[in-house]
């Protein structure tokens, strides 16, 4: 079956860091656009960063400059580096491998998603 697996998540201090990973299992992770999405508390959910296979990367403006976004198909694994975190960041980050080629535009997955809290 496939599966998305996140790790990383956890309690920081407001400037700290952590990186996210998304592991992913049962499909070819290379012709995925894979996305890092985020739901806070009052169960909003934004995009924060996207990697397409083409290699663009997309970020919200809340991320930008802070939140770095990459791949490792190799691995088939993504990770988030989020950098000088602020408490507004708190949430539960979500990874989503989206197909959009002729064969797998359907295919549309979604991680159970990690807690960050950033709190002092």
């Amino acid at each position: 079956q496939v599966q998305l697996v996140e790790s990383g998540g956890g309690l920081v201090q407001p400037g700290g860091s952590l990186r996210l990973s998304c592991a992913a299992s049962g499909i070819i992770f290379s012709i995925y656009d894979l996305g890092w999405y985020r739901q806070n508390p009052d169960k909003q959910r934004e995009l924060v960063a996207l990697f397409t296979t083409r290699g663009r990367t997309n970020y919200a403006d809340s991320v930008k400059g802070r939140f770095t976004i990459s791949r490792d198909n190799a691995k088939n694994t993504a990770y988030l580096q989020m950098n000088s975190l602020k408490p507004e960041d708190t949430a539960v980050y979500i990874c989503n491998a989206k197909g959009t080629g002729l064969f797998n535009s359907g295919d549309n997955f979604w991680g159970q998603g990690t807690q960050v809290t950033v709190s002092s």
